[in-house]
């Protein structure tokens, strides 16, 4: 299985009108460790959520990028 990020805006739709990495990984802890070493530079790209998929099963969406 893999796992990948789908990048959204703050409404919950998918962003995919600028280049942004398209990462794939072997585990939900790879995936995870990478959002939290690149999460500012999606920010820095307009990227507001995004939620986890393993193939095309969603694992969790909105997740905000922003600090609480």
């Amino acid at each position: 299985m893999t796992w990948r990020w789908r990048y959204e805006n703050a409404k919950g739709g998918e962003v995919t009108d600028r280049p942004l990495p398209r990462e794939v990984f072997p585990s939900q802890a790879d995936a995870e460790s990478w959002l939290g070493e690149n999460y500012r530079d999606l920010l820095e790209s307009g990227v507001e959520q995004v939620a986890l998929l393993e193939e095309d099963r969603v694992e969790y969406t909105g997740l905000s990028l922003r600090q609480q």
